[in-house]
């Protein structure tokens, strides 16, 4: 059957501009780090899919290693897009990274020209695309110059490969660097992916104030400490979930899980109930509440969650009071 979207799906969806862009981002976007791989249902990733395009989350943000195995996130949306999304690749922001390691030898990782390039090319046969619309560099490099990984991403622009570059997991003066060099080099960079949430708030250290500053957006990973943010491990850690699963590939595990942790969701989740939103919904309401973040990346394993997730933009506002009490409890 033919997959004809939702006609009203750009309603209730806000879109925000990304930096000094031209371009708007959704200001929930999906992520396919987690759940799309190979080990997972493909008919569950194609309902999440078209589920989250309907309720007007354009953007999906891919990487070369998602899945697992690595690649396989990849070859999994590229599914997908043959069969419902082609009509609509004008409507689609679709992005992926290259960074970490995904083949044998010295070419397969990190930062320099010989892997990104040929990662890319790789990534576009998987999802069955002529361009990605934003391409990163999913770690720095300590070995390789800037220049040449920043040279990199400005030529597969220049190439038509991507419209946009980024950067993800940069330090704040890592970041003020890259931006400087693709500035020169003509290619600005559109944004920066950091891993963000209320329990990994190092990007308040200097880093949101760089990408304010120099007028790049910003999208944050993991925004619900990979489920640690919700309610589903304030009774012990479910079977079913993802700590419990063993994945790989960066997944949470259960020594992630603490009782100090927990007790901190525990009174958190008592001030998401006051605001009458779940805990994962103020999670991504407290995130953004920042004007300098674009987007927020979500990561779902059932269909439901990104109905549940959207409603985070039912209230984005914090009053002091609650500001105050969520600091305090996260020390």
């Amino acid at each position: 059957m033919t997959y004809i979207p939702n006609p009203a799906r750009y309603k209730n969806m806000p879109y925000r501009r990304c930096g000094k862009s031209g371009l708007m981002l959704p200001a929930v976007s999906l992520g396919l780090w987690h759940n799309f791989g190979a080990i997972d249902s493909p008919e569950n990733a194609r309902t999440i899919l078209k589920l989250a395009f309907d309720s007007g989350i354009t953007h999906f943000d891919l990487a070369n290693n998602y899945g697992p195995p690595a690649g396989s996130a990849e070859e999994t949306f590229g599914e997908i897009f043959k069969d419902d999304f082609k009509s609509y690749r004008d409507e689609l922001i679709i992005s992926t990274k290259a960074g970490w390691g995904m083949w044998e030898g010295p070419y397969g990782d990190w930062g320099s020209k010989k892997y990104l390039v040929a990662s890319l090319d790789q990534s576009l046969k998987r999802m069955g695309l002529d361009y990605v619309d934003i391409f990163y560099h999913h770690r720095p490099d300590p070995e390789t110059p800037l220049e040449e990984t920043m040279g990199a991403l400005d030529l597969i622009v220049r190439q038509g490969k991507a419209l946009y570059v980024g950067i993800s997991s940069y330090s704040a003066s890592e970041t003020e660097a890259a931006i400087a060099i693709l500035k020169q080099l003509g290619t600005p960079c559109l944004i920066h992916q950091p891993k963000y949430s209320m329990f990994d708030r190092w990007v308040e250290g200097g880093l949101l104030d760089v990408l304010g500053d120099k007028g790049v957006g910003c999208i944050p990973f993991s925004p619900l400490a990979q489920g640690l943010l919700t309610n589903k491990y304030l009774k012990g850690i479910p079977e079913s979930s993802r700590a419990a699963s063993h994945r790989g590939n960066g997944a949470i595990e259960e020594d992630a899980i603490t009782d100090d942790k927990i007790a901190k969701v525990i009174k958190l989740n008592e001030i998401a109930v006051n605001r009458g939103q779940n805990l994962a919904q103020m999670a991504l309401s407290w995130i953004l509440k920042d004007d300098r973040i674009t987007s927020v990346l979500i990561g779902v394993s059932k269909p439901e969650q990104v109905t549940d997730s959207i409603k985070c933009l039912e209230n984005l506002s914090f009053s002091s009071d609650e500001i105050n009490a969520i600091n305090g409890i996260l020390g």
